[in-house]
């Protein structure tokens, strides 16, 4: 007979094995499945979710065995999650009022389908409990936490209450509802709704941006007050409970670089946490799980000082956008722990068997503008798209394809890049790789400023706190700042990707196009423009080149020389591939060539951030001299929108006067809105605007005498 703990140790080492081999096998996971052909789960789930996190669910769930049914708006009828799916059923326009939130229409799916149990993934429904209440009504499980835990943390105000309680230390604050415009969001979460107020007068603002966010977003307009933790880091712990009472904390996660409240780095663990910390805050986590009797994967958010004094923030009924990163270090598949738990079963590991292996780090890819309050969301269409899951231990959980679009009406995330390593230097070094070879093409995304975080000194040192972004970009994100080595770098390259580009043309299948043509030119003299200052260029080279029949040109090292100083560039480059890997002075880079054309100018991404280089022979750089510059566009005069959205509100009409500062309108993009305001002091000449109507980035809403 084998005993409950032996059959536990088993397990363990069952799980501990099949990791070992999952890692080798494949650098897209670095977690484990371990389906028990005799635990009996469910034979359909449907995903009540879209994009990345239901291809997520999906992908368990086919590991287990399980069917699964998508959900879908009309606009996301060829979506990945749907193609991915054994079953598809449209909910609805595309509009997530009519569609992702429109229970009616997704109760139906389920009938139809004869699903027998639901995941909602995170966001949407997922934290509904009316949700919860009308599925358990139709004997469907809903794959999370009972109606009484959603209900009890979902309430920012009770969930304060109930964390006291339990003994869990809490912000000091007010206890209740802020009546008046007296701020923070009482339901909901992902940083909406949340503002800052120093004075009565932004107390004012934010109560009534708050109020409508929260509105619109959750459909609850409470909010409440509590103290601001100045300079504290974000770290939460996740925690996973049965229905037999168990409830384990599978460490923290560190998600303090964040814009606007939302997260945008995570790793875990946390640099700052030592183990005493580790363990309090863990084991109060578990507390307030058991407080309100949970039974899920869940989430404790807490706020920690410089002091390590942490203070309850909230709990998140619901998997977590960054949930990878804990199975990075635990090798514990958290989705197959939730469908285990809501079929009933116990849990089959112990606090001590939850280890800290490596170290995982997670960037959220989004299609945003990072140069724009670091990152306003940006649409359009996936033109080319390569994820960079060739590289060893990177993890991309994308929800997207080549052709795929980025639209108004949801969340702007690309995808979850996860690289994990044995040591933190190795995770941030394989994520320096994973960003410089992601190739995204279409949209406007935030590389540039993933790139620049992980590679900054401070964020390298660890020291960070969710007030990073402002503190080391007062000004803003400006992309990176080359150095006088870099720009001589990127000089030498954009000359010899220029010159190859030109031999390449004079050859056809390998040869020279005429077979009168002289010998081959050896050395070039060119000028090389680059952020307003013009460079003079030698390249030169020895040997000869040879091209592929796959388009790759080989040639001998190029001698570059910018400014006196000489630069050494060779590699295998193809130039009709979106990747450039480079030596450039024995240094190994990968760059990508976004665009190139006949007049010199060439687009490329170094370093994570895009250049502008124009590259000319010295002949057509003095005549280039001559030619007139575009005079820029008076921007004080005008007010475009700075992302594509619809229109909240518009508080001008013509022949008004404005002060500078003033609020013109306000533009609602992913469920954040923003207010617009005046340039300068003036009188409103025009207002080409109303609310209700849906803007693109750059349309022109308001302009000003």
């Amino acid at each position: 007979m084998i005993t409950s703990t032996l059959r536990r140790v088993l397990l363990v080492a069952k799980h501990a094995s099949f990791q070992s081999r999952c890692c080798v096998a494949s650098s897209r996971v670095q977690y484990s499945t371990v389906y028990d052909s005799n635990e009996k789960t469910f034979d359909k789930i449907l995903i009540a979710n879209r994009g990345e996190i239901a291809c997520r669910v999906m992908k368990t769930c086919k590991k287990m065995g399980i069917k699964t049914v998508a959900v879908h708006s009309d606009v996301d009828a060829s979506a990945v999650h749907v193609k991915m799916a054994d079953e598809a059923v449209c909910v609805g326009p595309a509009p997530t009022n009519k569609s992702y939130l429109n229970m009616d229409a997704i109760m139906d799916a389920i009938r139809k389908t004869g699903s027998q149990a639901v995941h909602p993934g995170y966001g949407f429904l997922s934290e509904n409990k009316e949700f919860a209440k009308r599925l358990a009504a139709e004997d469907v499980v809903f794959i999370g936490p009972d109606t009484h835990a959603i209900h009890a943390m979902g309430d920012k105000i009770e969930s304060k209450l109930l964390a006291k309680a339990a003994n869990v230390n809490v912000i000091p604050g007010f206890d209740g509802v802020v009546e008046a415009t007296r701020v923070i969001l009482c339901s909901g979460g992902g940083g909406k709704g949340m503002r800052i107020a120093w004075n009565d007068d932004e107390t004012r603002e934010g109560f009534r941006l708050s109020s409508q966010e929260a509105a619109s977003s959750f459909g609850d307009d409470r909010l409440l007050i509590e103290k601001f933790v100045d300079n504290p880091r974000h770290i939460e712990i996740q925690v996973l409970a049965d229905k037999h009472g168990n409830a384990l904390w599978l460490n923290e996660r560190e998600c303090s670089i964040q814009r606007r409240n939302q997260k945008v780095v995570e790793e875990a663990p946390s640099t700052f946490l030592d183990p005493e910390t580790r363990r309090a805050m863990g084991e109060q986590a578990v507390q307030l799980a058991k407080a309100v009797h949970y039974s899920s994967a869940g989430t404790v958010e807490f706020l920690v000082d410089s002091n390590k004094n942490f203070y309850f923030l909230e709990m998140n009924t619901r998997l977590q956008v960054e949930h990878p990163i804990t199975e990075c270090i635990t090798g514990l598949d958290l989705v197959q722990q939730m469908i285990r738990v809501a079929k009933g079963f116990p849990l089959l590991h112990k606090q001590e068997d939850i280890p800290i292996n490596g170290w995982a780090i997670e960037s959220r890819v989004y299609a945003e503008d990072p140069y724009k309050s670091f990152g306003l969301p940006s649409i359009g269409r996936l033109s080319q798209y390569q994820e960079p899951i060739n590289l060893p231990k990177v993890r991309v959980d994308s929800g997207i394809q080549e052709g795929s679009d980025i639209s108004i009406y949801y969340d702007p995330m690309i995808s979850k890049l996860v690289t994990y390593g044995a040591t933190r230097a190795e995770a941030l070094q394989r994520m320096e790789a994973a960003l410089d070879n992601y190739v995204i093409r279409g949209v406007t995304h935030n590389i540039p400023l993933l790139r620049e975080i992980i590679t900054h000194p401070r964020f390298i040192s660890g020291d960070i706190t969710t007030n990073f972004l402002p503190e080391e970009y007062p000004e803003g994100f400006k992309g990176h700042q080359l150095t006088s080595e870099g720009r001589r770098e990127l000089v030498a390259t954009a000359a010899a990707l220029y010159v190859s580009a030109q031999l390449r043309s004079q050859r056809f299948l390998g040869n020279l196009r005429v077979s009168t043509t002289p010998q081959e030119q050896r050395q070039w003299e060119l000028c090389v423009e680059l952020e307003k200052g013009s460079h003079t260029v030698a390249v030169s080279r020895s040997g000869s080149t040879f091209t592929c029949s796959n388009e790759m040109t080989l040639w001998p090292p190029w001698q570059v020389e910018v400014d006196g100083v000489t630069v050494e560039v060779s590699g295998e480059w193809n130039l009709a591939s979106a990747l450039l890997p480079v030596t450039i002075n024995r240094t190994p880079r990968v760059l990508q060539c976004l665009s190139r054309d006949a007049g010199g100018d060439i687009t490329l991404q170094y370093l994570g951030t895009q250049f502008k280089v124009r590259v000319l022979s010295q002949l057509v750089s003095t005549l280039s001299a001559h030619m007139p510059e575009k005079v820029p566009e008076d921007t004080s005069s005008i007010l475009r929108s700075p992302m594509p959205g619809s229109v909240v509100a518009v508080s001008v009409k013509p022949g008004d006067v404005v002060a500078e500062g003033q609020e013109i309108c306000v533009i609602e993009a992913m469920k954040m809105q923003n207010s617009l305001i005046a340039a300068k002091a003036a009188k409103v000449k025009s207002v080409h605007c109303k609310a209700g109507e849906t803007v693109g980035e750059g349309d022109l809403l308001v302009q000003l005498e």
